[in-house]
């Protein structure tokens, strides 16, 4: 096990590490959904709520599958956050992170033209934005990275312009593309369906693994 995956381990879901802060950060991520919910019921178009769900929930389930590398392989996550937080949820996973992401997918619809055939240099606007967030949030992993913050341990995932492509296309590419394709369904009902097989997929892994065979990620 690494150091760091040592680290991470330590005040795991302690909740006596929770700071005050918190709760000003909780009331905004509240007041934005508030918000957004009051304009669809107005509007009928829930689309920047489905983003939000969408983008949260795809992040937990990557979560939890990085939380499912690190025990079996019992040595490492993929990305491991032993800093110091207010609670750190998983060992690559802390409060800070979950607020900015509930939020996130938000910020990605409100992005968007209103226009769905829009292109922006010849890519259509919701893949441009797709791709540039994911960059955006690339770029923000590194920082974080040189500032010993989040820990990356494995040689494929680096910061070395080879070891960046596997952060965009296999975490941050998908991330941003799960709003986009909960926003791009035809009906209400099938992106309740989509948004209900994500949750339905991080569950029942974490279920699986702290109910019935005791892991501690």
């Amino acid at each position: 096990m690494t150091p760091a995956s040592e680290m991470a381990l330590e005040g795991l879901r302690d909740f006596s590490t929770i700071k005050w802060y918190i709760i000003p950060l909780l009331a905004i991520v509240f007041y934005i959904y508030t918000a957004e919910i009051k304009k669809a019921r107005d509007s009928g178009n829930w689309d920047a709520v489905f983003a939000g769900l969408a983008l949260f929930g795809t992040d937990f389930l990557f979560e939890t599958i990085n939380g499912w590398i690190f025990h079996l392989t019992g040595h490492s996550a993929l990305w491991t956050t032993p800093g110091a937080t207010a609670l750190r949820t998983t060992v690559g996973w802390n409060i800070e992170i979950m607020f900015m992401f509930a939020i996130a997918g938000i910020i990605y619809y409100n992005t968007l033209s209103g226009d769905k055939n829009a292109k922006i240099i010849g890519i259509p606007d919701r893949l441009f934005w797709t791709i540039g967030y994911a960059v955006f949030c690339v770029f923000i992993e590194c920082l974080l990275n040189m500032g010993d913050h989040l820990v990356w341990e494995y040689a494929f995932w680096k910061r070395t312009p080879a070891g960046v492509l596997p952060i965009f296309f296999c975490g941050y590419f998908p991330l941003f593309l799960s709003p986009m394709l909960a926003v791009s369904l035809k009906t209400r009902a099938v992106k309740i369906l989509y948004l209900s097989g994500i949750y339905a997929a991080a569950v029942t892994m974490n279920i699986l693994a702290f109910g019935f065979l005791g892991w501690n990620y």
